[in-house]
């Protein structure tokens, strides 16, 4: 995946893995700021509920907002990789 290019996002290099997924650290393109792209596994995505249950929580983590945390800024849902933007 390093040096692959997602959307408009640039992919540097992996910042760590579990159960939920890889995270990697990426140059966004259009905008030249960083952002971590977190992929999920096919495994988790196998079914309609649990896609569904990825839209719900991209969406509740796009509303969350604390001087603490960063905003989730977009999400990617495609046949063979769904990835969350941070």
């Amino acid at each position: 995946m390093i040096g692959k290019t997602i959307s408009h996002y640039r992919i540097l290099e992996k910042l760590g893995e579990g159960g939920m997924g890889i995270v990697y650290k990426a140059e966004d393109t259009k905008l030249k700021r960083l952002a971590a792209l977190k992929f999920l596994p096919s495994s988790i995505m196998a079914s309609e509920a649990e896609k569904a249950r990825f839209i719900h929580e991209a969406q509740a983590a796009a509303a969350l907002n604390h001087p603490n945390r960063r905003r989730k800024i977009s999400m990617h849902l495609s046949n063979w990789m769904p990835c969350g933007v941070l």
